[in-house]
């Protein structure tokens, strides 16, 4: 498997602030594309952010992934992070994501691929000192993200606790 040996980096992270926009989907009916398309020229009205930095948030169901069901409906968000919460643009919400230990994979490939995923849920979880904690997942798209480029290059952060 391409991913053998990626090891994540296993930091407790403090509570983030964001504002952006969200859309209720699934695996089977992506809308990542058109949320995106429609938060990306709206993130500068963003006030107090604290980077350039956009994040993509998926809030799962308790039992998502003991009963997965690519047509099962979860949240997404297209966000960024800011210091404090000032006014909120329209058609904008908040949302914050608990502090917390999280796996921290450094993925460099094209972002439609979710070969990465496959590794995390089926091979370094399982094999893992950590369970699945139930708090928000994201991808942290950086300086380095290219959209539908193979070189593209993004933080997955996955929610943890130990077993």
């Amino acid at each position: 498997m391409k991913f053998t040996g990626l090891e994540p980096r296993l930091p407790s992270a403090t509570r983030k602030r964001l504002i952006g926009q969200q859309q209720s989907m699934s695996i089977k009916h992506d809308k990542t594309a058109d949320l995106f398309k429609s938060f990306m020229p709206k993130r500068g009205e963003i006030e107090n952010t604290i980077s350039e930095n956009v994040f993509s948030i998926n809030i799962y169901k308790q039992d998502y992934f003991t009963a997965f069901d690519p047509n099962s409906v979860f949240e997404k968000w297209a966000a960024v992070e800011v210091s404090s919460f000032a006014e909120v643009p329209y058609g904008m919400n908040k949302i914050v994501i608990p502090a917390g230990l999280y796996a921290i994979f450094d993925y460099k490939g094209h972002p439609g691929d979710k070969a990465i995923f496959q590794f995390i849920f089926g091979s370094w979880l399982p094999g893992s000192e950590y369970h699945l904690d139930h708090r928000p997942h994201f991808e942290i798209l950086g300086e380095r993200y290219k959209n539908n480029d193979p070189n593209s290059e993004e933080e997955i952060w996955i929610p943890i606790r130990p077993k």
